[in-house]
């Protein structure tokens, strides 16, 4: 069992092209921002009005935190969130931190991951 929290903002999943520099208009210390550079592309996961200019934006998007910090040895963190919500139907988009994981699911969604999750024995708070 694990504690969520549901993050209050939406979110965006955003692509820039591979070679992009950071994107204006991220605010740190608002929400959680993630990115990920790779020879391919730029991934963006960031608050939906922080979206940035000319990326393809994927929104909105709901937020879990997982209550860390998590040992970085544990295994099964995701698996335990994945499954129920593969189960149910819900796609998720994924990310982890040093500190703990966060699991995005479509905001039309997010009465069936809730209750999905809920279900599998985790509590959700926010």
């Amino acid at each position: 069992m694990l504690d969520l929290d549901l993050l209050p903002e939406e979110y965006a999943v955003c692509r820039l092209p591979a070679g992009s520099d950071l994107p204006s208009g991220l605010a740190a210390g608002t929400g959680v921002v993630s990115v990920t550079w790779t020879p391919v592309e730029v991934s963006i996961i960031c608050p939906a009005d922080q979206a940035p200019a000319g990326a393809t934006v994927e929104l909105p998007w709901r937020c879990f935190r997982v209550d860390g910090p998590m040992d970085l040895a544990l295994t099964g963190i995701l698996a335990s969130l994945v499954v129920p919500l593969a189960e149910a139907r819900v796609n998720i988009f994924a990310f982890s931190t040093f500190d703990t994981d966060y699991l995005l699911v479509p905001a039309v969604r997010l009465t069936e991951a809730m209750a999905a999750l809920t279900a599998s024995g985790h509590r959700i708070a926010g």
